[in-house]
């Protein structure tokens, strides 16, 4: 790791501490002390080095117990000690629903086939070790923050021991270290390791999910990096393809090949000359609702689809498939697709799951480097779930995905890539950004459990506001057309997005009524608990647009007029969404975009062509997705 990404890397785990602490007036069990009790004697039981015990933690949980549930990874408790055979199950998330994730209508529905299931890998089945080194059975490791802790320092003890280097400092464990990581190559397990060393350099201290005070205090470490190459791992190439300095990324490409002697029948993304041949706006984070290893498998399948990069839960390690000069087929909406690089994170959103301290990490410097490189605002306008797309046409609404889901960490994420989501510090502006406490902030959703739908989800933290019709806990969710043509309320399925916001979501407010806000939403106005003793939401800066005449029409794509397409080229159909924009209400706005349309139906790059007209489009933030709007229908102006 440079000085540079070091510092960078220290910087944000110190601007995190604490993260996760309650908002003034939120009731939570006082802070205790007991996990770092926990990590203290099983450090002293196993021989293992405390700062090492509590970095790795760290890095895997953020010291969390997380309830007894998996992360993404498959891994339970503070020392996320895996288990691929009780958490995951088979599939992907483009394998669910009818979501065509080319999205291009220009050409016939993408329909992916299933995936088989991934068995379970020793290296991912630590709590079995963990389990005849303790004697503790898997389900108590899975679900006892105390004794998970005690496997973990089991586990890393016996790694130690097997690479017979001796010594007790912390400097000593780096090779055991980077074995618990679970990387399969020397640069990947090098990344984990250095992260845990540098998290004992710096030092760090949070509250914990379940309300425990965890410090780990700076320690002066100078690791034994030569450990490394006694674990016998695969050795990447030594250049990477696009990352940055001091982040292995694994180049597995992904197939561009003819599937049939039809040259519209190939697969599986399109050839482009980005950004020379049109700006890259977004970068889409995704989860892939499959293990690591599958998803892997299936972005090399011609006939599959392809993204961009893939990161693995238990390390940060990451993958690239297709040059970010060309296009992915991800995000289910071509106009996206075409102006976005996707990422796809090892996890399972409809599952409650959590992700890992070293996915995020690694997740935030490879975008960070994306950023800078295509030069894409680090906000909530540009850094996206799938779950923020919006459908192409009407008819795709209700097939759209929406993953990463809510339980993905947005505020961290944003503090990670060195771009806090600061509100505006002054009084009321007329915008909000939402903003809730992860850790207190805890949804009632239901939908986790694929064998009873109706079953409550596992109390988690959230990123997600619900909304409702009127300013009371009791009132009914907002109807969404797209999703429920009936008219009916939206639920609180997890998977139900139609009456929801996210953190860093930024809305034009409509009303506010004692410790009530209301937002401008889907053409609604959308309430939301928001006590000025423990706010959800905070005013903000930015850009707003108003309908000139009632009842604008809204787009999920910023396509050219039919006079722009060039002679051989189908004008695409200028088909707005079912929703509009009465006058009188305002939304917030994100870039002013140009209209285009990258055709590209045949297998011969050649012959792709980029479509560019007069008409302008800004990107407004309509309901929980964006959505884009014609500059010449609004009034943009900033507050």
């Amino acid at each position: 790791m440079d000085a540079l990404t070091r510092r960078t890397a220290l910087r944000a785990a110190a601007g995190t501490a604490g993260l996760a602490m309650a908002a003034p007036g939120v009731a939570t069990a006082a802070p205790g002390n007991a996990r770092q009790r926990a990590f203290a004697a099983a450090a002293e039981e196993f021989g293992v080095p405390e700062p090492v015990l509590l970095a790795v933690s760290y890095l895997t949980s953020r010291w969390d117990a997380h309830g007894g549930r998996p992360s993404t990874g498959a891994g339970y408790g503070p020392m996320h000690l895996t288990d691929l055979r009780t958490a995951a199950a088979g599939g992907s998330h483009h394998d669910q629903g009818t979501e065509d994730p080319r999205g291009d209508t220009a050409r016939p529905a993408l329909r992916p086939a299933t995936p088989p299931h991934t068995e379970s890998v020793p290296e991912l089945q630590t709590v079995d070790l963990a389990s005849r080194l303790t004697g503790v059975s898997p389900a108590t490791l899975r679900t006892d923050p105390a004794q998970n802790i005690r496997g973990g320092a089991a586990v890393l003890a016996a790694y130690h021991r097997e690479l017979g280097v001796g010594g007790s400092r912390p400097d000593d464990f780096y090779g055991a270290v980077a074995r618990y990581s679970g990387a399969s190559t020397e640069p990947a397990a090098a990344f984990f390791a250095d992260e845990v060393f540098a998290a004992i350099a710096s030092g760090l201290q949070r509250v914990t999910d379940d309300g425990e005070r965890v410090r780990l205090d700076a320690t002066e470490v100078r690791p034994d990096r030569s450990q490394l190459r006694s674990l016998g791992l695969r050795i990447a190439p030594a250049t990477y393809p696009e990352g940055p300095a001091g982040l292995p990324v694994e180049w597995i490409p992904a197939p561009y090949q003819k599937l049939s002697d039809d040259p519209s029948h190939y697969g599986n993304h399109d050839k482009a000359n980005r950004p020379e041949s049109q700006r890259i706006r977004h970068i889409v984070i995704h989860d892939t609702e499959c293990s690591y290893d599958a998803a892997i498998g299936l972005v090399q399948d011609p006939a599959y689809l392809a993204w961009h990069y893939t990161v693995r839960s238990a390390d940060g390690h990451i993958a690239q498939h297709i040059e970010t000069k060309d296009v992915g087929w991800h995000a289910g909406n071509w106009y996206v697709n075409a102006t976005s690089i996707g990422v796809e994170h090892e996890g399972y959103a409809a599952q409650g799951t959590w992700y890992t301290e070293a996915m995020y990490r690694a997740s935030a410097r490879i975008v960070r480097y994306l950023a800078d490189t295509y030069d894409i605002p680090l906000d909530r306008h540009h850094i996206v779930g799938h779950d923020n797309v919006p459908a192409a046409t009407p008819d795709r609404v209700a097939a759209m995905h929406w993953d990463p889901g809510p339980y993905w960490d947005w505020a961290h994420y944003f503090e990670l890539l060195g771009a806090p989501l600061r509100p505006w510090p002054g009084w009321h502006t007329g915008l909000v950004m939402i903003t809730p406490d992860f850790a207190t902030n805890r949804p009632a959703f239901t939908g986790c459990d694929t064998e009873n739908p109706a079953a409550a989800c596992p109390a988690a933290g959230s990123s997600a506001i619900v909304l409702r019709t009127e300013p009371r806990e009791d009132a009914p969710l907002l109807s969404d057309i797209g999703l429920h043509p009936d008219g009916s309320p939206s639920t609180m399925d997890v998977s139900d997005v139609g009456s929801r916001v996210s953190t860093g979501q930024v809305y034009a407010v409509a009303e506010v009524q004692g410790d009530w806000t209301a937002i401008w939403y889907l053409g609604q106005k959308g309430w939301f608990h928001n006590p000025a003793s423990a706010p959800t939401a905070r005013p903000t800066l930015g850009a707003v647009v108003t309908a000139k005449s009632d009842g604008i029409g809204v787009y999920g794509r910023a396509y050219p007029e039919p006079e722009a397409y060039p002679p051989g080229i189908t004008p695409q159909e200028l088909t707005p969404l079912q929703y509009t924009m009465p006058a009188g209400q305002r939304y917030a706005a994100g870039p002013v975009v140009p209209s285009e349309y990258y055709a590209a139906t045949t297998f011969d790059a050649e012959e792709h062509v980029v479509v560019r007209g007069r008409t302008k489009y800004v990107q407004i933030q309509f309901g929980h997705r964006l959505a884009y709007v014609k500059l010449d229908d609004v009034r943009l102006s900033r507050v």
